[in-house]
């Protein structure tokens, strides 16, 4: 084990970490937490297993490839233990912040005790306008960060550990409880978490924001899915949804009983066939169905016509059971009457 480890994001990040001759060992985490299920009461390994079977597909190599993948993420992070200091580098949107709660309640163990944790957390960078992520710099860039780096204090690894445990409750009432914390010590938390519960059935249409944007920018004349993933990620202030998200998105819309986009050619909405899109896959046209302008003009319910079975991080919402939903007036989540 280095005497230095740092975590962040995913590969891209790590790769201009080392590219820019930062000392240590870098660990990509890998996980897009705002989708599929994040029980809690688990320990990292059970998580892991839960996480791999849900996130496993061929292209990413199945679940034997995720869940090993996880499986030797998971050992360096204890292993971290014997490290003289681990860094994290992490930005502002909501993939990144939820990845920095799991972390920070993982170092609230007593097994980091002798550690020196310090965190590389930023929402902007002089000269890169807009910033939307570590992704963006240059190697030089990313390593002239590091003598910026902060000490994790005491403070943070509680909101941490608080934060990770309202996020993975089977209700989203410890969520919001939560929020109603002072936690400006984790500054870009709040407004990602806000976005996250702004993904829950809106009150009088059953869409997420996500799913909404996608359905009006197709209504208003976005019709390939790349022109779709680019004009989507210009209405988030700080995107946090890659393509291959966004793809799944894409499908949920399309391939359900009542479809609320159309796909030329179809009628399925097809994934692309590598990581790399094809294209084939580029040239599918999305257009609003009849159902899906009845939703964009407020006279349908998603739910209504085609049901729910999801997982917001602890949270599994299903038809026919307990539902909540959020109202943007007020802003915020409550019981569905």
């Amino acid at each position: 084990m280095a005497d230095h480890l740092h975590i962040t994001n995913g590969d891209s990040a790590a790769e201009l970490i080392r590219a820019g001759g930062v000392p240590g060992d870098v660990l990509p985490w890998r996980d897009v937490l705002h989708d599929g299920p994040v029980p809690g009461g688990l320990s990292l390994e059970a998580l892991s297993d839960v996480r791999a079977g849900y996130l496993a597909h061929p292209l990413f190599g199945g679940y034997r490839r995720v869940r090993a993948d996880f499986a030797e993420r998971d050992r360096r992070l204890r292993a971290a233990g014997d490290c003289r200091e681990l860094t994290l580098w992490f930005e502002h949107d909501l993939y990144d912040q939820l990845q920095l709660l799991q972390i920070l309640d993982r170092l609230a163990e007593r097994l980091f005790d002798g550690v020196e944790l310090s965190m590389i957390c930023i929402d902007r960078f002089p000269g890169v306008q807009p910033f939307y992520g570590l992704g963006q710099l240059s190697p030089g860039q990313v390593a002239s960060l590091f003598d910026g780096r902060r000490a994790i204090s005491a403070e943070q690894l509680n909101l941490g550990r608080l934060g990770w445990a309202a996020f993975t409750s089977d209700t989203p009432r410890a969520l919001m409880e939560y929020l109603r914390r002072d936690i400006s010590a984790l500054p870009f938390l709040q407004s990602a978490l806000i976005r996250f519960l702004q993904d829950y059935p809106g009150v009088s249409d059953g869409l997420g924001r996500s799913e909404r944007q996608i359905l009006a920018l197709a209504g208003g004349g976005e019709s390939r899915p790349a022109h779709l993933f680019r004009a989507w990620q210009a209405l988030e202030q700080a995107p946090f949804l890659g393509d291959w998200g966004f793809w799944q998105r894409i499908a949920g819309l399309t391939n359900v009983n009542v479809p609320l986009l159309r796909c030329v050619p179809g009628p399925l909405f097809r994934l692309p066939a590598a990581l790399r899109p094809d294209e084939a896959f580029l040239r599918q046209r999305l257009t609003l169905t009849d159902a899906g302008r009845s939703l964009v003009e407020g006279a349908a319910n998603m739910i209504e016509l085609n049901g729910l079975d999801r997982w917001y991080g602890g949270v599994r919402l299903r038809s026919g059971g307990p539902l909540w939903v959020w109202d943007e007036m007020p802003g915020r989540l409550h019981p569905d009457a």
